[in-house]
């Protein structure tokens, strides 16, 4: 909303000290936003005065145009006292004239600079000024043909044409609430500056107003609850070529409105003046009474936008015998607007349901300057003197006549009555507000206010519907006493629960990665059809079916990801491009696995969600399980003076899991797979029992082209869910014992198909409890094992903790072992 400074002024008298930036941050204190200050005379510079014309002379130019060479007096403005001489190639005014001048060295918005120069074999010294060159509306002044002609006695040759032209006048803009409707008119916002400084205050809907009679023009209104309150006036002799005066037309601009013919200036004028939208009828083209009804399915109309429209069913109507002629609060119809011919005007002032023209501006994609109001509520006791507002106005401007008919339909509702402790502001605040102050606040906002005790019933005005419970009175009563005088207290912090169960264990699972030398990322959940490409997922792989959002951040990534892989890899080659070669990052976060059947209901809004409607959103929610991912690339250990370093490789990857699962105290299995996007020859599946939670291992040379990243380089996903369900929330630490080890080393010969990890296993089951550690150390293929076959050098270490064992106890437990592990893996023994 903007409003001019002087239009504010006019309704509230304003303490003489009061500035600008004084008045603004007030109305901001009290809950108008200010949005912006618009000052017209800053986008001009220098000189800019009155003259007056003494001599004009026609001059035909060989291009056929015609100039006028001018001297204009302009008093002792020029520095001289002598009359300036000036081209012209307006034809609007004469000698005599009083015009506006702008002299040498001044600067018109645009950044358009005056300066003396020849032209038309004249030195012209200035320019004689229109309206738009000056950024005023283009028919100011009378100056819809050429420059701005100021009325006689305007003033004096060499007189600062600022203030006459209101260039002078600050234009404030607010940001308007939902909640403030009131606020969008010159009404309310004089009616806030009132109270920020407890100024007098003129209420311009303050009118006598004549009652309702049968000369009125007849209306009916066959749906009271869309339209409460209808109000129509006539005027006849309305004479359509009447210009509208300057000063409207200059407020009408500054509030951001294009003036367009006096009756529709008139309308428009008041409804920035008191916040009630008006419509103007041509009398002549209303085919009997006016009727307020709710459309018919398929009816049609022209609005004012020449646009055709189909109505619904819902939409709130104004018609008359031949159909259609508005759609209610919303815009007129083509067929009754004003004209250039139109001398009798019926004007409507109404009052309509704010959700019917919400909906109606929504479902049309209407919005108007009167829908915006009467979708936020407007003061339902305002028709009448809004309407009488509009007759003043067309009769002293348009030389109108008022018919004398007055139609009044309906009522305004009864006003809200609330009750609230008069302690209640001082207790939900924290100030010190006594009972008097809280009344007499409350009765500065325009409630009518009763004490009683120790309550106080505030009967709420008509302006404001937003004020429905008692918490909204102690907000109007807060604001007049000052945010800025609230005191800063801090909530007591309740008690806190500590970290659920499953916190505890994802942390330790950060923990344990950030020991390795891991680095954390976070990366957005965003992938597009292009990533399934690039991990080279087959047509089948239900990786390849994701969630689809409706307005994605990206055209190129619109799916909810499935895997954490695209992301990190995003993020390490972002690292590796910026010279950071050596990396390894970890990421657990949620993926999205859709089954194909979610689809959330829609829900209506006069209610909760029922127990069924519950559970049919919980069904459309798709699955979200919880997954961990690594990523290393470069060295691993790093090259220095103490020798060379270690690449990371597939060893990193799946070691990485494994601490994972260490830490968490679950038992995972490691077994030899093939899946995309890992090298079909370096790949693992990590397994709890027969269940397969992840794969890890070295990704395709192909997937490392795609994003960008080093050759080689090791990655592993798998969901955490599965292991976080089987973790131990207290793993036991090691015991430790005193007696001396027992060292024992097998090489095993097995089948090259044979994993490392299985032989392992038997051995570890063979040796029994006795066994402390066992580590391969050695993988050896060649002809002294023969093709097809491999080698495994395992070192095993006993240790018991009650006593030193001995060599029968030692040889015992590595014979059991070899021998689990040759029953179980056709192990045998290399000499």
């Amino acid at each position: 909303m903007k409003a001019p400074l002087s239009w504010i002024r006019e309704y509230v008298d304003l303490p003489a000290g009061v500035s600008l930036d004084d008045l603004t941050w007030r109305l901001t204190m009290l809950g108008l936003k200010l949005e912006g200050l618009h000052h017209p005379a800053d986008e001009i510079t220098g000189p800019l005065v009155i003259g007056r014309v003494l001599t004009l002379e026609k001059e035909p130019q060989k291009n056929g145009k015609t100039i006028n060479w001018c001297t204009v007096d302009v008093a002792g403005a020029n520095g001289t006292g002598e009359p300036q001489g000036i081209v012209c190639g307006a034809h609007n005014f004469v000698e005599g004239d009083l015009v506006v001048v702008c002299l040498p060295g001044a600067v018109l918005p645009g950044g358009f600079a005056i300066s003396a120069r020849k032209t038309y074999g004249h030195v012209s010294a200035g320019m004689i000024c229109s309206a738009s060159e000056l950024g005023l509306p283009d028919d100011s002044f009378g100056g819809q043909d050429g420059i701005i002609v100021l009325p006689p006695g305007t003033g004096a040759p060499g007189d600062d044409a600022f203030g006459v032209l209101g260039l002078d006048d600050a234009v404030i803009e607010f940001e308007i609430n939902p909640d403030r409707a009131y606020a969008l008119s010159v009404r309310g916002i004089a009616r806030e500056a009132a109270l920020g400084f407890s100024a007098p205050y003129a209420d311009p809907a303050h009118r006598d107003t004549p009652a309702a009679n049968e000369q009125g023009y007849p209306v009916v209104v066959d749906d009271a609850p869309g339209c409460p309150v209808f109000v129509a006036r006539s005027v006849t002799g309305f004479r359509p070529d009447a210009p509208t005066p300057d000063w409207m037309a200059r407020r009408l601009t500054q509030a951001g409105m294009r003036p367009i013919s006096l009756g529709v200036d008139i309308t428009n004028y008041v409804m920035l003046e008191l916040g009630q939208p008006l419509h103007a009828y041509d009398r002549d083209r209303l085919a009997g009474p006016i009727r307020v009804r709710r459309a018919s399915a398929g009816e049609q109309i022209t609005t004012l936008d020449g646009v055709r429209r189909t109505l619904d069913a819902e939409d709130l109507l104004i018609t008359d015998d031949s159909g259609p002629i508005g759609i209610a609060g919303t815009m007129g119809g083509q067929t009754t607007e004003l004209s250039e011919t139109t001398t009798s005007v019926v004007i409507e002032a109404a009052h309509f349901d704010a959700v019917s023209i919400f909906r109606s501006e929504k479902r049309h994609k209407l919005p108007s300057e009167a829908s915006k109001r009467f979708e936020r509520g407007v003061d339902p006791e305002l028709p009448t003197a809004a309407a009488d507002r509009a007759v003043a106005l067309m009769v002293e401007l348009g030389g109108a006549t008022d018919d004398g008919g007055v139609t009044v339909v309906g009522a305004p509702p009864e006003r809200t009555r609330i009750t609230i402790p008069a302690d209640l502001p001082a207790r939900i605040s924290g100030l010190d507000i006594d009972a008097g102050t809280a009344r007499d606040h409350l009765a500065a906002v325009g409630c009518d206010v009763t004490p009683d005790g120790d309550q106080l019933t505030a009967v709420v005005p008509s302006w404001r519907p937003d004020l429905t419970d008692p918490y909204d009175l102690v907000e109007e009563v807060v604001r007049i006493v000052g945010y800025d005088t609230l005191p800063s207290v801090l909530p007591a912090a309740p008690a806190g629960h500590g970290w659920t169960p499953v916190q505890r264990l994802r942390r330790r699972v950060g923990l344990t990665l950030a020991g390795a030398g891991w680095t954390e990322a976070v990366t957005y959940p965003f992938v597009g059809e292009a990533d399934w490409d690039r991990l080279t997922l087959p047509a089948d792989d239900p990786r390849r079916t994701a969630l689809r959002i409706a307005n994605p951040l990206n055209n190129e990534e619109p799916l909810l990801t499935t895997t954490l892989l695209p992301g990190l890899l995003k993020a390490l080659a972002r690292n590796v491009g910026r010279a950071n070669a050596d990396i390894a990052l970890f990421e657990h976060s949620l993926v999205f696995r859709p089954t194909g059947n979610e689809k959330a209901p829609i829900l209506g809004v006069d209610g909760p969600p029922t127990a069924e409607e519950w559970a049919a959103i919980e069904k459309a929610v798709p699955s979200q399980p919880m997954h961990l991912a690594v990523a290393v690339s470069g060295q691993r250990e790093r090259s220095g003076w103490w020798g060379a370093g270690r690449e990371a490789g597939w060893a990193d990857a799946i070691g990485a899991v494994r601490d994972v699962a260490r830490a968490l105290g679950v038992e995972v299995d490691v077994h030899a797979d093939s899946s995309a996007p890992w090298h079909p020859g370096r790949c693992a599946a990590f397994r709890i029992g027969e269940r397969v939670i992840g794969y890890g291992g070295e990704l395709h040379p192909s997937v490392c082209r795609a994003y960008g990243v080093p050759p080689r380089t090791a990655v592993a996903e798998v969901d955490l869910d599965a292991l976080l369900e089987r973790a131990q929330q207290v793993v036991p630490g090691p015991t430790f014992s005193s007696y001396p080890v027992a060292k024992e080393d097998v090489a095993l010969v097995v089948d090259a198909s044979v994993p490392a990890a299985s032989v392992e296993a038997a051995l570890r089951e063979g040796a029994g409890e006795l066994l402390e550690s066992i580590q391969l150390f050695d993988v050896y293929t060649g002809p002294q094992v023969g093709d097809g076959k491999k080698s495994l050098a395992y070192a095993l270490r006993f240790r018991a903790a009650d006593r030193t064992l001995t060599e029968a106890e030692t040889t015992s437990a590595r014979d059991a072992a070899v021998a689990a592990a040759a029953e179980r893996t056709g192990a045998v023994q290399r000499a």
